[in-house]
């Protein structure tokens, strides 16, 4: 497989959402990972099936595929960093972001998108591990059973620091759940590189069977933070070269969400990057 790079509109909220799309077809990526956010395909506001064609034209007259990402930090909660979560205690606050869970596989079948990211969120206070577990499954279901009746996979993340937080919590949720043919995996090569024992290019290739999405940027040893391309530790060529020997055929999406300020040029400059590394180009 060719490796097919795209970027994430979580690192140009600067731009509206046709500039963006526009700015990535321009400077050559094949794709884009779409958050969906109050400044980018709103799906809590009104008109979002017009709103969702509209893109879908845009996309298919660009030429970009996409992935449907659901990262946004307070479009459910204005005054909670990505509440509710599917592990909140509060039933209804778990039924909201399973809902718009279902809403983001229902926009990302109109969109013709290969896939719908997602993450655990955080343990609250005061509770188990087996009752986090159960909440998660639980909340889940309705979006994978959305996610087989749409053709969409569901691609769940594991992410620093939440429930769900590296390969092994993948594997144990796959479990739980009775391994459902939509469930896949969204995996970070950062985060690989923050947390897992291995090596990202072992993750990669420890992965493959269930990669639906792909999201890339450099980083340090225990360290979260997403770091421009060269400012971290991770070796890219043989990573690059495991995703394109992995039998993956989706994105692989650059995920700088804290870089907005510099978007263009980062988005210039990490294609650069990826390109100069990527087997192809070695």
């Amino acid at each position: 497989m060719t490796l097919r790079l795209g970027y994430g509109t979580n690192g140009l909220t600067d731009l509206r959402l046709d500039d963006a799309l526009a700015l990535l077809a321009d400077l050559g990526y094949d794709g884009v990972g779409l958050t969906l956010d109050h400044m980018h395909l709103d799906p809590m506001a009104p008109d979002l099936a017009a709103r969702t064609r509209h893109v879908a034209a845009r996309l298919q007259r660009l030429g970009l595929g996409v992935t449907v990402e659901t990262g946004a930090r307070y479009v459910l909660d204005p005054r909670r960093k990505h509440g509710p979560s599917l592990l909140d205690p509060d039933p209804d606050a778990r039924a909201a972001r399973t809902a718009l869970l279902v809403r983001a596989v229902e926009v990302a079948a109109d969109l013709g998108a290969h896939a719908v990211h997602c993450f655990s969120g955080l343990t609250p206070p005061d509770t188990a591990a087996d009752a986090a577990w159960q909440r998660l499954t639980g909340a889940l279901a309705p979006v994978l059973r959305a996610a087989e009746r749409h053709g969409v996979p569901l691609a769940i993340e594991p992410e620093p620091g939440h429930l769900l937080a590296d390969l092994a919590g993948f594997h144990h949720l796959r479990a739980l759940s009775g391994d459902p043919e939509p469930l896949g995996l969204t995996l970070d090569i950062g985060h690989c590189q923050c947390l897992e024992p291995a090596p990202p290019v072992d993750c990669v290739h420890d992965a493959a069977p269930w990669l639906r999405h792909v999201q890339i940027e450099d980083m340090r040893r225990g360290v979260h933070e997403h770091l421009p391309f060269g400012d971290g530790e991770i070796d890219f060529p043989p990573v690059l070269a495991a995703l394109e020997s992995s039998g993956y055929d989706g994105l692989t999406v650059v995920e700088l969400p804290r870089h907005s300020h510099a978007g263009p040029e980062l988005a210039r400059s990490s294609l650069d990057f990826l390109n100069k590394h990527r087997p192809a180009h070695r």
